[in-house]
């Protein structure tokens, strides 16, 4: 199941090129210098990680309260259903609830700091710049948030964050060294992929929350009602 954040990650560079791409083509960046680049680049990447193992962490105390009334394994197939139904219907229904005014409330004042520290070029700076691009709203930041509550642990979800981001910077990190990295029929085939495998995982949360007692996948839960008991005997 981790390994599936970090998947998704990868399969949705492109879609995140299309928020964090600008900000990745206007960071300052040493351009004479490659190790200082590279080193600057390293700096903005573990700031997005920073930010994504925040927010799992503090998604993944949230599931471990729904999980605390017995409801890990509901919780799993209910994040699953959601996944799946955010792919297959139209986005024209979720729009017209505004669910995302207050996000973009918050926006405003991320893009106005990031505006700040882009004219800088210390580590520090890099180090904010990538922290900051980390809480910009995504639709798959969104969707690995919602694992991140299916696990109902905040270090399982702080890392299945991580693993996100990882995901991401392979092709984050070569949009700034070649701009014309991919042609748009390749987008096009890995946009379409996105989808897919986004159903895939939900599938899998699915399959791990009915218990079907498979390893690793979808073991089965403890009885609720089990109780161990230790009777100490004492010789006379």
């Amino acid at each position: 199941m981790l390994l599936s954040a970090m998947v998704l990650g990868f399969l949705g560079s492109l879609h995140c090129l299309g928020m964090c791409g600008p900000i990745a083509f206007l960071l300052p960046l040493d351009r004479d210098n490659r190790v200082k680049k590279a080193t600057q680049l390293f700096i903005y990447h573990t700031g997005r990680l920073l930010a994504y193992g925040i927010i799992g962490v503090l998604f993944g105390f949230l599931g471990k309260g729904l999980s605390i009334f017995g409801m890990q394994q509901k919780l799993s197939i209910g994040v699953g259903v959601v996944m799946i139904l955010l792919v297959i219907v139209p986005g024209k229904y979720f729009n017209q609830y505004s669910l995302s005014k207050p996000i973009y409330a918050v926006l405003g004042k991320v893009k106005s700091k990031l505006g700040a520290e882009l004219k800088k070029k210390t580590p520090d700076a890099f180090l904010t710049i990538g922290f900051l691009n980390g809480f910009l709203p995504c639709g798959l930041v969104y969707m690995a948030l919602l694992g991140a509550v299916a696990f109902g642990n905040p270090l399982q979800g702080g890392l299945y964050m991580v693993l996100f981001g990882a995901g991401t910077i392979p092709l984050m990190s070569l949009v700034v060294y070649s701009k014309g990295l991919f042609s748009n029929p390749i987008k096009s085939k890995i946009k379409k992929m996105v989808p897919v495998f986004v159903m895939l995982v939900g599938a899998l949360f699915i399959i791990r929350g009915l218990g079907l007692g498979i390893p690793y996948v979808s073991p089965k839960a403890a009885p609720a009602d089990s109780v161990s008991a230790t009777i100490e005997c004492h010789q006379p």
